[in-house]
């Protein structure tokens, strides 16, 4: 029986010839294109430098054409004059000892003498012995990314100064919340320092000492809860009210209820504010001096002695001034004699970590046995000793710290 339709037979050798033949034409006609219109520049040049290939990319780039380029000159002699010297001694000393060298930013010279920045990419080709024969480079368009690059630079220079602007404004503003010097008391040296956390942040912590008439002075240290613009509109409250109120009726606790209920009227509601504080009295004494001390939530003070110990003076069940209508405040009072150093200071010390951001807490423990290798000392020197604690304890210190000291001179012989 005879079968019609289409042959199934093989196909004619001579038609697949045909066939195969054009696809590879299509083929090298196509990497050609490719090479001549790739979306970056290509070159090849001698061991010389001379250039022998260049695509057309390149040339549309720099304003060539090919026949002044290939054979005419060498791919230094594209480069600006700096470039030129990288060239020579970094880029072809290292393609040569490398075999490849990639990502060097240079800038090549167009022919109308503007400049172009590349990044560039060349790799030493060999023959089968191993021995080179050409160079192969390639270079990509670089001025979207050194546009780029400017820009990142000239917003970083402007964060740079941004920035320095509001350090010099937190610093301004957090010398005004401070008295700028401390006045001189008779018959007792006093000695301050404010270590802030962080440049760009207003701190809470404040402190002060004035007269209140008739040889007696006041003396305050706090700390309020928070940081920023609201905790320093706290804070310039609390400072001022407390002087106020001392001028009025000076006792301690008196002094401390006020600063209550000014906090409590003023920021009850969805965002209380509140802070810790430590108010004295300071009374002459004979050679000495008597202090009286009350405390809302604050960390005790520490007495050094003329004897060399070092003692806290806690004042147990005070409450935060601010937080609760009718908070209680406790007071203690000691005497300071001829050697012995009083020291008051916030929490930014104690909470400070010992080895960094995440080492052990510096707690009280470790500030009595610091400050009973103090004792017996000054008020200076006290307060140098824990400024250069405080600059050990480098980023282990996360909160402002303020200290203040006082101390009754040793009778002179």
């Amino acid at each position: 029986m005879t079968r019609t339709g289409p042959s199934s037979g093989p196909t004619d050798p001579e038609d697949g010839n045909t066939q195969e033949t054009a696809f590879t034409a299509l083929l090298e006609d196509s990497a050609e294109d490719l090479y001549d219109n790739a979306p970056c520049g290509y070159l090849s040049t001698l061991l010389d430098g001379q250039i022998a290939k260049v695509n057309s990319t390149l040339l549309r780039w720099l304003g060539y054409t090919r026949d002044q380029l290939v054979g005419h000159r060498r791919f230094a002699d594209l480069l600006t004059v700096g470039g030129k010297l990288y060239h020579e001694t970094h880029f072809a000393p290292l393609l040569r000892m490398q075999g490849e060298i990639g990502g060097v930013a240079l800038e090549l010279r167009a022919a109308d003498g503007t400049r172009l920045p590349v990044l560039v990419t060349s790799t030493l080709k060999t023959g089968t012995d191993g021995e080179p024969l050409l160079i192969r480079t390639t270079l990509f368009d670089a001025r979207d990314r050194r546009a780029y690059e400017r820009e990142l630079l000239r917003a970083s220079q402007e964060a740079d100064l941004e920035r320095e602007r509001l350090q010099r404004l937190v610093a301004t503003l957090q010398r005004s919340l401070l008295p700028p010097v401390l006045l001189d008391v008779p018959g007792m040296e006093v000695a301050a320092h404010y270590h802030p956390a962080s440049p760009d942040q207003l701190g809470g912590d404040f402190y002060d000492l004035f007269p209140l008439g008739d040889g007696r002075w006041g003396v305050f240290l706090g700390d309020v809860c928070g940081k920023g613009p609201d905790a320093a509109a706290v804070t310039s409250l609390a400072r001022y009210t407390l002087r106020a109120a001392a001028v009025y009726a000076p006792d301690p606790l008196a002094v401390l209820r006020n600063l209550n209920a000014v906090l409590y009227q003023e920021y009850k509601g969805d965002d209380p504010r509140y802070c810790t504080v430590i108010f004295g009295l300071l009374t002459p004494d004979g050679d000495g001096f008597s202090a009286t001390l009350a405390s809302g939530g604050h960390p005790a003070a520490l007495l050094l002695r003329a004897d060399g110990t070092a003692c806290y003076q806690p004042t147990p069940g005070g409450l935060l001034a601010g937080i609760v209508p009718d908070a209680p405040f406790t007071a203690t009072t000691l005497r300071l004699a001829p050697g012995d150093t009083l020291l008051l200071y916030t929490d930014g010390l104690t909470e400070a970590r010992t080895g960094g951001a995440t080492g052990d807490r510096y707690g009280e423990e470790d500030l009595h046995a610091f400050a009973t290798g103090l004792a017996p000392t000054t008020a200076s020197a006290a307060v140098a000793a824990v400024t250069d604690l405080l600059t050990t304890l480098g980023d282990g210190v996360d909160d402002d710290t303020a200290v203040i000291a006082l101390s009754v001179p040793r009778a002179r012989r």
